[in-house]
């Protein structure tokens, strides 16, 4: 069963498109007479390549002002991890997000691995600077320990869904 999203204020069809890390060509593939140009919110669209989150055990908590990330299975408290959140005018973005992709040693700031959320240019990724761990300092995203995040990618599949709040 693919991934549903619902249409919000001001979504367009191509943002939702980078979103998700897929062709606009596929997503209209996958809605047959869908309008591109004229969405309306709450609408569903089917978004072909990533599974339900209905369909997984895992999903991710994330307080940005705790600064913990919590893993549950099954609405079970598995594990929490100590986070660095966004900055100042750099804020992590709060609301419901997919993992739809993982890539190992993405290099550079982004440590030894990178998750990324459905919202464009936001992930959930490793670090260079272990002692920014804690603390409000990347351009958005979630940084973790290395080994942590190591850990958790290992666990969740594409289409854990990950929840941020203050």
């Amino acid at each position: 069963m693919a991934l549903v999203h619902t249409v919000k204020t001001g979504e367009t069809l191509p943002q939702i498109a980078r979103d998700y890390r897929t062709s606009l060509s596929s997503i209209i593939a996958a809605n047959p007479g869908i309008n591109p140009y004229a969405l309306y919110i709450g609408q569903q669209i089917i978004i072909p390549g990533i599974p339900s989150a209905n369909t997984i055990p895992y999903k991710i908590e994330i307080s940005t002002d705790n600064r913990w990330l919590r893993l549950y299975k099954n609405d079970v408290l598995q594990k929490q991890y100590p986070i660095a959140v966004g900055r100042m005018l750099h804020v992590t973005p709060v609301g419901n997000f997919i993992i739809i992709n993982k890539a190992p040693n993405p290099g550079g700031p982004f440590g030894t691995m990178w998750m990324s959320l459905s919202k464009d240019h936001y992930g959930i990724h490793g670090t260079n600077d272990p002692s920014s761990i804690g603390h409000a300092v990347s351009h958005g995203c979630i940084r973790m320990h290395n080994q942590d995040v190591e850990e958790l990618a290992s666990i969740i599949p594409i289409g854990t869904s990950v929840f941020i709040h203050p």
